[in-house]
């Protein structure tokens, strides 16, 4: 059944069927082809897996992003970091790296950060006579720092599908969120000084720099007001993502003054339309998954593995290895719900944490999304940047290097990760 499950799911994938559509037609066919296998119980269990409380969180977190990125808040960034790091070796690229982790703890969304900033800064870019080609690497790659750092929805994800919790997995991701964040900054610098790219010269404006600063506040205390509140266990990341929503609106509405009904009515719609397509993917995914378990796939993975790998760290290898294969052509939410099932086994068979799991799973991922042939965030980049994708491919190689070497220490030293 399993092997029926992967190859319907590959033939509709190969046929450009969506994601969600070729899971559960793989649930479908698999179920059919098994008497023993109650349609009826297929169904309950998909229903089932959308009916858990925390995933209330993933509508208003999608919200909360939707307010804050919608208004005047990323123009005030951009400005703000311009002012700081604008003039810096390879500085222009740096803004997009530093605005990305900003909007990180705003949105959870690597998509929206690449649309959303890109937008912005590329045409600031084009004008200082920027490689457009290193601009679109730099934001592709930077953009996945959004899905590491709190509030992640692929975290909240993971801790459906593991029952790890939501606070340690995003306590847990802060620190390689902002060791991605060091270490492309630090190849932007390179970058920029052995190629000697065009840095930003206009003079300082120092009362437009103290304006931005007060407007760029609340997106620096909301990811802080998320972990403090979830850490010291003052509220559940449910009620957090709540809050964070109603923190956004107000800041819109009594800060920013562009809350108007109408941009409300889209950011809900926009909201509404990304969780219906979440919850789409988590329901076949459940399906899926409680097939797989039927069959005892997981289990068999496991024993394999024990059974063949002796060594601790090749067994981690391996499971890098398919993460990031994966990664490259399914989209990420729907690789989190398929490969947590199989993986988890896996994961306890060596004495790996769950949250470390988690964390190393959305990092490689994330990874997927600016690598070929599927790769979302290299697509938005090359296309707001207007350069073919061969080209940021070709730009992209220092960030692939920092992504890999922060892929290992999250892998194999788990003090840098657990608390």
């Amino acid at each position: 059944m399993s092997a029926l499950i992967l190859f319907v799911f590959l033939g509709a994938a190969a046929l450009a069927v969506p994601i969600a559509h070729a899971i559960l037609l793989a649930a479908l066919a698999a179920a059919a082809s098994n008497d023993r296998v109650p349609i009826d119980l297929l169904v309950q269990q998909m229903v089932a897996q959308v009916q858990s409380f925390p995933l209330i969180a993933i509508p208003f977190f999608m919200l909360t992003g939707a307010l804050m990125m919608g208004g005047k808040l990323g123009q005030a960034i951009v400005g703000t970091l311009t002012a700081l790091v604008g003039r810096w070796h390879g500085g222009p690229a740096q803004v997009s790296v530093l605005s990305s982790t900003l909007f990180g703890g705003v949105s959870g969304s690597a998509v929206a950060d690449a649309s959303a900033i890109g937008a912005l800064l590329m045409p600031w870019h084009r004008r200082l006579g920027y490689p457009m080609a290193f601009s679109a690497a730099a934001l592709a790659s930077a953009a996945t720092i959004d899905i590491i750092i709190p509030p992640s929805i692929p975290l909240i994800l993971f801790a459906l599908s593991s029952n790890a919790s939501i606070a340690a997995l995003f306590y847990a991701g802060i620190l390689p969120g902002l060791l991605l964040c060091g270490g492309f900054m630090t190849a932007c610098w390179w970058v920029g000084k052995r190629r000697n790219l065009p840095r930003e010269t206009a003079p300082a404006d120092r009362a437009a720099f103290r304006r931005n600063l007060i407007m760029s506040l609340p997106a620096i205390a909301l990811p802080i007001l998320i972990v403090v509140f979830l850490r010291f266990g003052i509220a559940t990341p449910t009620e957090v993502a709540v809050l964070s929503t109603l923190f956004s609106g107000a800041v819109s509405a009594l800060l920013y003054r562009d809350l108007s009904l109408k941009r409300l009515h889209h950011s809900i719609i926009e909201a509404g339309l990304a969780t219906g397509v979440v919850l789409l993917v988590i329901m076949a995914s459940a399906a899926i998954g409680w097939l797989l378990t039927f069959d005892q796939m997981p289990q068999d993975v496991a024993l394999w593995v024990q059974q063949n790998v002796s060594t601790k760290w090749v067994v981690i290898l391996m499971m890098n290895g398919m993460m990031l294969f994966i990664g490259m052509f399914i989209d990420l939410p729907a690789a989190v719900l398929l490969l947590t099932p199989v993986f988890l086994p896996m994961a306890h068979s060596i004495g790996m944490d769950p949250i470390q799991l988690g964390i190393v799973m959305v990092v490689n991922l994330a990874i997927g999304l600016y690598t070929p042939p599927v790769g979302t965030t290299l697509f938005i980049t090359s296309a707001l940047a207007r350069v073919k994708v061969g080209e940021t491919v070709r730009a992209m190689a220092p960030f692939y290097l920092v992504a890999f070497a922060v892929l290992a220490i999250v892998s194999y030293v788990p003090a840098s990760i657990l608390r």
